[in-house]
C-alpha cells in the first residue's frame, strides 16, 4: 500500500482528496494536517466523510514533519507558498510531492514572483519539477519527485488546444491565427472555501460576473503550456477571461480560433478524436453534440466538442470539467497513479453524478 498524507485538508480540494484517496484500493491515508483544526476529526467538519474516513487532523509541527517523511507521497492542498518551503526536506527523504497550489507550476521565476507576489523558496527544486498534465507529460511525471498540479482553467485550455498545436507543428505551417481567445466560466467552489463577500449566496446567486479582466495568474500558465509543454513552433497571443457563474462546481471553457486557409482544409473533429482516442478521461463528443458541466460533475472526466465553420474560417473548442476533480484533486490522484506506475484510472473510474 502507498502511504499518503495531505497537508491542508480543510478546503474543497482537501476534502475531495480525502474522498478519493479513501476509496483508492492501493492507498492508505496516514496523515492529514491543519493548524487551525488540529485534533478534530475530518468527518466532524465534513459530514459527507462519516463512515468513509475517521482520520483526525494533526498540527504541522516538527513531529509531524518526521511523519510526513515516512510517507510515500504528500499532497499539498494549501495556499500558494506553503509547499515550496517543505518540499526539499520531503524529497531528500525520498517522498514524492504533489502540490495543488502554484508553487511548482511556472518555470519562470520572474513570472512566479510577478503573479504570486513572493520569491520562490526552492528555485533549484523547481527546475526538476514536472507540470502534472498526464495527457501531455505522462513519461516525465512517471520519473518525477515533485509534480505541480495544473490550475483548473489551464487544464481545459491546454488540453483544448493540444491537438491543434500538434497538427500545426506536424505540418509546419500556421493553421490558426496568432490570436487565441479563451472565454471561461467556473462555479464558486473554484474560489475556495472562504468567507468572502463576493462568494456569499446573496451576492453570487442569480448573478454572473467577470473577474481578472486586466490579467489573471492562470494566463502565464496557459502561455507556458502552449510554448513549452506543447512546444508550439508558432507565436500565439492569448486573451483569457474568466467568469464566475452561480453554480457550485463545474467549469466551461470556450476557445475561439480563426483558421487560416490551410486550417480550413483540416478535419478538426477527426484530429481531436485521433489525438484522444486512448485517453481514459478525455471524451471527444460526436460532431454536432455539445457538452454541459453536469455531464462531468464529481468525476475526473473532461469532455470536448469541436465546431468547425469553414465558411467563416472559425474553429470553436468547447471544454467542460469538474473544477474540483479533473481541475484539482482528481488530477492529483491521476498524477500519483502515474508516479507510482499504477493504472492511471485506479480510484478514479467512476461515473459523473446526475442530476
Amino acid at each position: 500500500m502507498i502511504k499518503a498524507a495531505i497537508v491542508g485538508g480543510t478546503g474543497y480540494t482537501g476534502v475531495e482528496l480525502i474522498r478519493l484517496l479513501s476509496a483508492h484500493p492501493k492507498v492508505s491515508l496516514e496523515l492529514l494536517t491543519s493548524r487551525s483544526e488540529a485534533g478534530v476529526r475530518a468527518d466532524s467538519i465534513f459530514p459527507s466523510l462519516r463512515g468513509i474516513s475517521d482520520i483526525v487532523f494533526s498540527d504541522l509541527g516538527e513531529d509531524t514533519l518526521s511523519k510526513l517523511q515516512a510517507c510515500d507521497v504528500v499532497f499539498f492542498a494549501t495556499p500558494h507558498g506553503v509547499a515550496m518551503k517543505q518540499a526539499e526536506a520531503l524529497t531528500q527523504a525520498g517522498v514524492k510531492v504533489i502540490d495543488l497550489a502554484a508553487d511548482f507550476r511556472l518555470q519562470s521565476l520572474s513570472d512566479f514572483e510577478q503573479w504570486y507576489q513572493q520569491p520562490h523558496a526552492c528555485p533549484e527544486l523547481l527546475k526538476s519539477a514536472v507540470y502534472g498534465l498526464p495527457e501531455v507529460s505522462r513519461e516525465s511525471i512517471a520519473k518525477a519527485l515533485v509534480v505541480g498540479n495544473p490550475g483548473c482553467y489551464p487544464t481545459t485550455a491546454i488540453l483544448g488546444l493540444k491537438p491543434i498545436i500538434e497538427v500545426q507543428n506536424e505540418q509546419s505551417e500556421r493553421l490558426i491565427s496568432e490570436r487565441i481567445i479563451i472565454d471561461a466560466k467556473s462555479g464558486v467552489s473554484g474560489a475556495g472555501r472562504q468567507a468572502k463577500l463576493s462568494l456569499n449566496f446573496a451576492e453570487a446567486s442569480d448573478n454572473f460576473s467577470a473577474y481578472g479582466v486586466v490579467g489573471h495568474r492562470h494566463l502565464p500558465e496557459i502561455e507556458q503550456g502552449i510554448e513549452q509543454l506543447l512546444n508550439s513552433q508558432f507565436e500565439h497571443k492569448v486573451r483569457f477571461l474568466p467568469h464566475l457563474v452561480p453554480m457550485i462546481r463545474g467549469m466551461f471553457s470556450s476557445i475561439h480560433l480563426e483558421l487560416t486557409e490551410a486550417g480550413t482544409k483540416v478535419d478538426w473533429q477527426q484530429r481531436f478524436e485521433d489525438s484522444y482516442q486512448n485517453e481514459a478521461f478525455i471524451d471527444v463528443l460526436p460532431k454536432g453534440a455539445f457538452p454541459d458541466t453536469r455531464s462531468v460533475r464529481a468525476s475526473n472526466r473532461l469532455r470536448i466538442a469541436v465546431h468547425q465553420d469553414n465558411a467563416q474560417a472559425d474553429l470553436t473548442i468547447l471544454v467542460v470539467q469538474d473544477n474540483l476533480v479533473k481541475g484539482a484533486a482528481g488530477q492529483a490522484v491521476q498524477n500519483m497513479n502515474v508516479m507510482f506506475g499504477m493504472d492511471e484510472t485506479l480510484g478514479l473510474n467512476f461515473a459523473p453524478i446526475v442530476p
